[in-house]
């Protein structure tokens, strides 16, 4: 166990050290479509073709059964691609398969726009929509009716702004209301909104138009998006790049949860990675990547690695985005994030700072079993939960709550680990144990002996299906479609695989029940 417990210490040392290159993202079977769609030659990148044809699950359609609100994207995007590439190999099967699919669906936006809907979906979904229906007749697909007047609304605004500024929310989603490459123009990385997608329209729009000065640097761009996604394949793209702002907060958050912050094997890397957040947060706050508008949630999580790691960081950085006493992703969202209002408490917390109305909001948000599933950017509810339960108990060294711990043990599977799906996954069961290790400090010894045997039933799950250096694949993040921030991911799994073994090792030599 003592090797294990190096082998982890030293590959997170590693992934630390390694976020100095954008991110690494998994690959996208959207943007991977959209890219391909608007790259045109399809001689040329038929390996991607492949990879994208090789995606498509048994159902005919993409993405996972688990979750089927954020299948539609994808499906789509893979559908009008491969519906040009007919002369390629499982291409027509790929189409005939997908357009079964899709007559098959309930539509979920036929009435109303779920809370948990994907990113653009307002944009993205019409236009997808209404492309199908000119090319193949339409007839029995989902209409999504919905989210139109939301489009409408939405190109109503953008019809009133010539150019949008670099980094703009907006551009994000260009590739589904863009027509002009004179509205956007491509930020220091050579990108559109941090979106493949939206690049390689823009791209495609700029060599129709004549307006070539700027293709060199998306043509950049897009390769090493494509790089980031670790797949070896020219033109499989990843839904978001880069992500070097979040990409090393939360990986520094998680460490946090796992009681790894201060370990001294992470010393250097750490204090590399705050120094770059110290000098980078001004009064505006952080976005997710250097070149992107600032957020509340990743201002929010930025916020409490600095002070964690003995700074005075700047709180006026989250007031563009106070709303009474809550918090907006970005200015004008349509519904508010549970998860960003929990990473603004604790922060808040952190900081010393009232913080009672988005306490409340944080309370409130929960379903009757006293767990946070109401969140916009995972789909997974152990992530808002595990979050919920360190902002809460922050600087509270007697807080207990014994509905969400009633729960949370409730809800372990019959393995041993966590999921919100149909199987539990690493990512997911590391979330527990976080938020299990944070109870566990005010338990009487009764809780802590149960909250013992989960941990012990989780070890042995998770040692049977840890490998080294493995590749995280499971996507729960809610993106354009769910995607997988790989070494954002990896360390959650990591920390969470040292957490139980330590804590074994504790209830070893002190009895059931201590804790790390």
């Amino acid at each position: 166990m003592n090797a294990l417990s190096e082998q982890i210490l030293s590959e997170l040392r590693h992934l630390l050290i390694e976020m100095s290159d954008g991110g690494s993202v998994g690959p996208s079977v959207y943007d991977t479509a959209r890219a391909l769609q608007y790259h045109g030659n399809v001689t040329g990148r038929q390996e991607a073709y492949a990879w994208l044809i090789a995606q498509q699950q048994a159902d005919g359609g993409w993405g996972s059964a688990d979750f089927p609100l954020f299948r539609h994207a994808p499906t789509w995007a893979a559908l009008l691609t491969l519906q040009r590439a007919d002369p390629l190999p499982g291409a027509a099967d790929a189409v005939q398969a997908a357009t079964r699919f899709l007559e098959r669906q309930p539509d979920p936006y036929a009435h109303s726009v779920p809370e948990d809907a994907p990113i653009g979906a307002e944009l993205i979904l019409p236009q997808l929509c209404g492309e199908a229906a000119s090319l193949l007749g339409g007839v029995g697909f989902p209409r999504h009716p919905a989210l139109l007047p939301l489009r409408q609304a939405c190109l109503v605004k953008l019809g009133a702004v010539a150019t949008l500024p670099s980094g703009h929310p907006l551009l994000h989603s260009w590739e589904a209301w863009g027509t002009s490459p004179t509205t956007a123009c491509p930020d220091d990385d050579g990108s559109i909104g941090i979106s493949p997608a939206a690049t390689a329209a823009w791209r495609a729009h700029a060599v129709t138009d004549g307006s070539t000065p700027q293709v060199g640097r998306t043509d950049a761009y897009l390769q090493a998006a494509s790089r980031a996604t670790r797949s070896g394949i020219e033109g499989v793209v990843p839904n978001v790049w880069p992500i070097n702002v979040f990409e090393p907060c939360w990986s520094l958050y998680t460490l946090h949860l796992a009681g790894l912050f201060a370990h001294p094997a992470f010393a250097d890397a750490v204090r590399v990675i705050v120094a770059q957040l110290d000098a980078r947060m001004g009064v505006r706050g952080l976005g997710p990547a250097l070149h992107f508008a600032a957020d509340a949630d990743d201002t929010s999580v930025a916020l409490c690695v600095l002070r964690l790691a003995g700074r005075e960081p700047p709180v006026d950085a989250l007031r563009d985005f106070e709303v009474g006493e809550l918090f907006v992703t970005f200015p004008g969202e349509r519904n508010a994030s549970v998860s960003t209002n929990i990473h603004a408490l604790h922060a808040l917390r952190l900081l010393g700072k009232p913080a009672a109305g988005t306490s409340a909001y944080v309370e409130a948000n929960r379903n009757p079993h006293g767990l946070w599933d109401n969140e916009k950017w995972h789909v997974s509810w152990l992530y808002p939960t595990a979050h919920a339960v360190a902002a809460l108990a922050q600087g509270k060294p007697q807080w207990r709550d014994e509905r969400a711990l009633a729960a949370l043990l409730q809800a372990q599977r019959d393995d041993g680990g966590w999921g919100a799906g149909r199987a539990s996954s690493f990512e997911e069961t590391a979330y527990a144990l976080f938020a299990l290790h944070v109870m566990d400090g005010s338990e009487e010894p009764t809780g802590r002996r149960r909250i013992a045997q989960a941990v012990a039933r989780a070890l042995e799950w998770m040692l049977a299906r840890h490998v080294e250096h493995a590749l995280p694949q499971t996507s729960l993040w809610i993106g354009k479609e769910l995607y997988c921030p790989t070494r954002v991911v990896r360390v959650a799994e990591l920390a969470g695989l040292w957490l139980a073994l330590r804590w074994g090792r504790r209830v070893l030599a002190e009895g059931a029940g201590a804790a790390p």
